[in-house]
């Protein structure tokens, strides 16, 4: 028996604002709700309502650059910067730079719609 899985079918998850998520494990991809590891490309101009997860999220920036508003604060990311933002921390992810930007996001509990807490858009 293999003590080891590759990935070569990640989860591509449905969205409706242009973002390309690819899931390679978590709870879409192999049921595993312990840990997500998503492949993402947010577009220029991309953004999401304010959330407030009971996760842990690590986001790796590997081109472009991404812009978290967390609490009251702003922070922007280039590549090659990481983050981790606390679970249970209100932040707001957004792409308002004109190139794309594209990162790995790592949750831990795996992500889910039913931890993410996203607040309705205005």
């Amino acid at each position: 028996m293999k003590k080891y899985t590759i990935q070569k079918t990640p989860f591509v998850v449905p969205t409706t604002d242009g973002k390309i998520i690819k899931e390679h494990f978590g709870n879409a991809t192999d049921k595993n709700s312990q840990v997500s590891i998503a492949h993402m490309i947010a577009p220029s101009g991309w953004s999401e309502p304010f959330q407030t997860p009971k996760f842990d999220e690590y986001t790796y920036i590997i081109s472009g650059k991404k812009q978290f508003i967390i609490e009251d604060e702003t922070v922007v990311l280039e590549a090659g910067q990481s983050i981790k933002i606390e679970k249970n921390t209100r932040v707001q992810y957004s792409n308002p730079f004109a190139e794309e930007c594209v990162y790995l996001a790592v949750c831990l509990p795996a992500f889910s719609i039913d931890l993410v807490n996203r607040e309705e858009e205005l």
